[in-house]
């Protein structure tokens, strides 16, 4: 992954695929890479996993992370709905798929321990912050006019749109395509899937090119990110997270191999997609960029404490 990223770098040091070619491969994750991936993952995943108490700790757990930086951000820092929501997203949105899929494989033995964090992202993190982010004024929503002498536009009206735009995203699409497969009577030819599994193999590669790309942007183009903002995201993904799953784990009875389980996918490093999803929406690149380059760097001694104390 560290090499993938590298590669990115040195590709946008040599501005080798030209101006704006991250937004370009940020787009084409977004839209084609991702979906197939997402649906392929969850059209074979264990439906039965959402009602699990390793599901709970997980919704529990990553709700009080969501809720304590946007409470923070909003009402603390001031930031703007669109801000808040790619900070939220960098301290609770996790690399669930990227990263954690290899870490369950090899560190617990099976793939299936980052079911319940990758659904619970798909199907309710994402559909929740993109509704934010489709809402924010310039992309198309519909705006009460203020005094200009124009009918407002009725509540129900805007709650549509905003609900026909996040059905209408990619993301979106494909993890609720992927659910929808899960919950077959019946499980199609794998042959059916091998395109999209294909296709899907690009997601990871291309957001870590993406990743490395936007590393490699000048200073003087690219902005640092908000020292409060980032040690917020870095405080909160690295250290809280995985305590609030621990503490969670054990009250709930969990223990061995599921207890170890919850926590480590709880301190997995932020998601390349949240660097995606800001280029997507032209918010809060800078804190996306950095929350992944420092929670990934910290993640490696968090993980080798988690696995000391629980393993």
């Amino acid at each position: 992954m560290a090499a993938i990223a590298v590669v990115g770098w040195l590709i946008g040091r040599a501005r080798l695929l030209g101006a704006g070619a991250e937004q370009v491969l940020a787009r084409t994750v977004f839209a084609i890479a991702a979906p197939s991936l997402l649906m392929v993952t969850i059209a074979h995943a264990d439906l039965g996993l959402l009602l699990s108490r390793l599901a709970v700790v997980t919704a529990v757990s990553t709700a009080l992370v969501v809720l304590t930086a946007a409470l923070v951000v909003r009402l603390g820092f001031k930031r703007s709905a669109g801000e808040t929501t790619v900070v939220t997203l960098a301290a609770s949105y996790v690399n669930a798929g990227n990263l954690g899929i290899p870490i369950a494989v090899y560190l617990l033995g099976d793939a299936v321990a980052v079911v319940p964090t990758l659904l619970f992202q798909l199907l309710v993190l994402a559909p929740v912050a993109f509704t934010v982010l489709d809402a924010r004024p310039g992309r198309g929503s519909p705006q009460i006019p203020a005094d200009d002498g124009t009918a407002p536009v009725p509540a129900l009206t805007r709650a549509r749109g905003v609900a026909g735009r996040t059905l209408r995203n990619p993301i979106i699409i494909g993890a609720l395509t992927g659910l929808v497969l899960a919950a077959l009577p019946w499980d199609l030819p794998e042959v059916v899937y091998e395109p999209f599994r294909l296709i899907g193999a690009a997601a990871a590669p291309l957001a870590l090119l993406t990743f490395g790309m936007s590393l490699a942007v000048p200073r003087k183009e690219a902005a640092s990110a908000p020292t409060r903002e980032l040690a917020l995201v870095i405080v909160l993904r690295s250290v809280v997270h995985p305590a609030l799953a621990a503490g969670l784990g054990l009250l709930l009875g969990l223990d061995g191999t599921a207890l170890l389980a919850v926590v480590t996918m709880a301190a997995l490093p932020t998601a390349q997609n949240v660097l995606v999803y800001a280029l997507q929406y032209g918010r809060g690149q800078a804190i996306a960029r950095d929350a992944g380059l420092w929670t990934t760097l910290l993640a490696l001694p968090v993980m080798l404490v988690i696995a000391a104390v629980l393993g």
